[in-house]
C-alpha cells in the first residue's frame, strides 16, 4: 500500500480512538472517514493562514495558542460534517490535544521506513 494510505488510515484509527476517549465527541464510520479528509483539507490550507494571522499570540503563549487553533479546526469540523460531532469548543480544544498525542504515537510506533519497502 501507499503511504499516504496507510497515514490515512491511521489517522482515521486516531479520530475513533480520540472519540472513544473523549465524551464530548461523537462520531460514526462515515463521519470518521469524511471528516478526515475535510479536517487534512482545512489544516492544509486554512490553519497555516491562522497560524501566521495569530503569530504575535502564538509567540506570547510560547506556543499554546496552536491547541486552540487546533481545536478550531477540529470544531469546524464537526459544524461541516455530518456523523462527526463534538459538543461544544472546549471539547473540541481537548479532543485536538488528545489526537495529537495519538496521531504522535502512531507515527512513533510505524516508522516511516515501513512506508519505503521495495
Amino acid at each position: 500500500m501507499q503511504g499516504w494510505l496507510i497515514r490515512w488510515i491511521c489517522n482515521i484509527f486516531a479520530i475513533i480512538l480520540t472519540a472513544y476517549i473523549i465524551p464530548g465527541f461523537e462520531l460514526t464510520i462515515w463521519g470518521a472517514i469524511v471528516g478526515s479528509i475535510f479536517l487534512g483539507v482545512i489544516n492544509a490550507v486554512i490553519r497555516p493562514l491562522l497560524l501566521l494571522l495569530t503569530l504575535p499570540l502564538n509567540v506570547l503563549t510560547l506556543g499554546l495558542f496552536t491547541f486552540i487553533i487546533n481545536g478550531f479546526m477540529l470544531y469546524l469540523t464537526s459544524a461541516t460534517i455530518k456523523g462527526f460531532t463534538i459538543h461544544g469548543f472546549w471539547w473540541a480544544v481537548l479532543s485536538a490535544l488528545l489526537l495529537s498525542v495519538i496521531s504522535f504515537l502512531i507515527s512513533y510506533l510505524i516508522k516511516d521506513k515501513m512506508f519505503h519497502l521495495k
